[in-house]
């Protein structure tokens, strides 16, 4: 029977309130399964193993005066270093705020200055230099073969802050998400909670994600916790090595961003769908996945990509497509214990515009036609963050709801659509253009391979919508070619009037498209 989204997971003495138990429990019922393959080190550690090792790391970071509520930032590998020095950090009752490793010193000075943490734990020379730069001492990874230790003094869970994680800054500067532990626990038992579940205790599950974000840790290394499962990590993904990872390592569940389900069709067809013959799921999130790569992957393997939604204020999963009901193009509905709407600027609910996990639509009660009907989308449910880094504020309101900046509608299943981040919304002469639409419409050309679309300042009408383009192979699309294509399929004020092309779109280490970077590259 599950548990109630709303309730820790477990039941009488195997219920738990802080994420280190999660590793406890699972050593308990299977000390000698594996709970980490680490593919690119060539380790692996047990239940067992990973428990005796987080709780050394707790002590080791006891001794270099980590107390409880001290913040320690972990710029580490995927890996089973990086899984030990995390909960080892949570054990000492401290909060983890992990960085990703390519990060350059000015955004991990941005970090050290807003968190001020107590120290950082890294062997990577930048994340280094900057902690000695502001005076934050730094600390080695995990040792192979730590110095046993017993358990740690009970560190408080619940509601105290388990996770800052910086958010990518599309407003400006960082901001960091905190999350409790009851947040990140509520989040791990609605998403169990669904059927078939994402990660069952028999799963070995290749994470092909980086585990400074939400959706590697949380959705990723957290849910095989919960689950008692086995994480395979590897240092960085490789399309061409994948296929012998799934094989070797027994994989029976992948998670991973859009742009990794494209790189794996460039791998024969015939070699992919063997390795995929024992993986039962495939899903996706932290962008949006295009339905044409939906449609190539399945008809080269035979397999479904379950495409999901989250952020890391909501800990992070809020929507998902389910086997047998998965749409193209959709993020799915809410799963159990997550309620959703969409509100307008105010954040003001349009009436009756609601959905909630396995509720089917009504056409009357239901969004369906995105140019009468979008809006931002709202959230409610025990999952949310406790607002943002050092004060609380910008988290849900008092009767619960978070509104976020994403914007979208709700069709006539209920399935909800992402048409964009409000934030990234070209407004030209007073209209509001939503790129997506406008990349959705030249997807469909037959010369473009991949696109994406931003807005660039324009001294006539506040701002231009800009496109930039990734050829299909053996074509070669010229500007003129591309504003004829949108002239009978975009509004006048919609239609790219910058036009750019080049090898690859930029993108963030977590697989979105760098859309600063986009409104610097060379135009046409």
């Amino acid at each position: 029977m599950q548990p109630s989204p709303s309730q820790s997971p477990g039941t009488g003495s195997d219920a738990v309130a802080h994420l280190g138990e999660l590793v406890r429990r699972a050593a308990r019922r299977e000390p000698g399964q594996p709970a980490v393959v680490d593919v690119t080190a060539g380790r692996t550690l047990t239940w067992a193993e990973l428990d005796t090792a987080a709780d050394a790391e707790a002590a080791r970071l006891a001794a270099a005066g980590i107390a409880a509520g001290d913040r320690v930032v972990l710029v580490l590998p995927n890996g089973a270093g990086f899984c030990v020095a995390l909960f080892g950090v949570l054990r000492a009752g401290a909060i983890a705020v992990p960085v990703g490793q390519r990060s350059v010193t000015r955004e991990v000075a941005v970090i050290l200055e807003d968190a001020r943490p107590a120290a950082v734990v890294t062997d990577a020379g930048v994340a280094a230099d900057a902690a000695r730069a502001a005076g934050v001492p730094v600390l080695a990874p995990p040792p192979a073969e730590p110095e046993p230790a017993g358990p740690p003094p009970e560190a408080p869970g619940g509601e105290a802050l388990a996770l800052l994680i910086y958010t990518s800054g599309t407003t400006g500067r960082p901001r960091g998400v905190q999350l409790s532990h009851r947040a990140l626990l509520a989040n791990r038992a609605q998403t169990a909670a669904l059927r078939p579940a994402p990660v069952t205790p028999a799963d070995r599950v290749l994470l092909a994600l980086p585990l400074f974000h939400s959706f590697g840790l949380a959705a990723g290394l957290l849910q095989v916790c919960w689950a008692g499962a086995t994480a395979v990590l590897t240092a960085r993904f490789d399309a061409a090595a994948t296929p012998g990872i799934l094989r070797d390592h027994r994989v029976s569940a992948l998670a991973g961003v859009p742009s990794l389900y494209r790189a794996l069709l460039d791998v024969p067809a015939e070699d992919l769908r063997g390795a995929l013959e024992g993986v039962r799921i495939c899903t996706a999130g932290g962008a949006p996945l295009p339905p044409a790569w939906h449609t190539a992957f399945r008809e080269a393997t035979g397999m479904e990509v379950l495409e999901g939604y989250g952020l890391s204020e909501a800990g992070p999963v809020v929507t998902c497509n389910v086997p047998g009901r998965s749409k193209p193009g959709s993020v799915g509905r809410p799963i159990p214990g997550v309620e959703l709407r969409l509100v307008d600027a105010e954040g003001e609910p349009l009436a009756g515009r609601t959905a909630e996990e396995g509720e089917e639509g009504d056409a009357a009660d239901v969004f369906s036609d995105p140019e009468e009907d979008t809006g931002m989308v709202a959230l409610r449910g025990p999952n949310l963050f406790s607002g943002y880094w050092p004060s609380g504020e910008g988290g849900p309101d008092a009767e619960g709801w978070f509104r976020t900046a994403d914007v979208g509608f709700l069709d006539a299943d209920g399935d909800l659509h992402l048409v964009d981040r409000s934030t990234d919304l070209v407004i030209v002469n007073g209209f509001n253009v939503y790129p997506r639409e406008v990349e959705e419409v030249l997807a469909g050309m037959a010369e473009v391979a991949e696109v994406a679309v931003v807005g660039v300042p324009d001294d006539r009408t506040g701002a231009a919508v800009k496109a930039v383009i990734v050829p299909a192979p053996g074509t070669g699309p010229d500007a003129d070619a591309v504003r004829e294509y949108c002239a009978t399929r975009l509004a006048r004020f919609k239609q790219p009037t910058v036009i750019a092309f080049v090898d690859e779109l930029p993108r963030t280490p977590t697989g979105k498209i760098a859309r600063r970077v986009l409104a610097e590259t060379g135009t046409a």
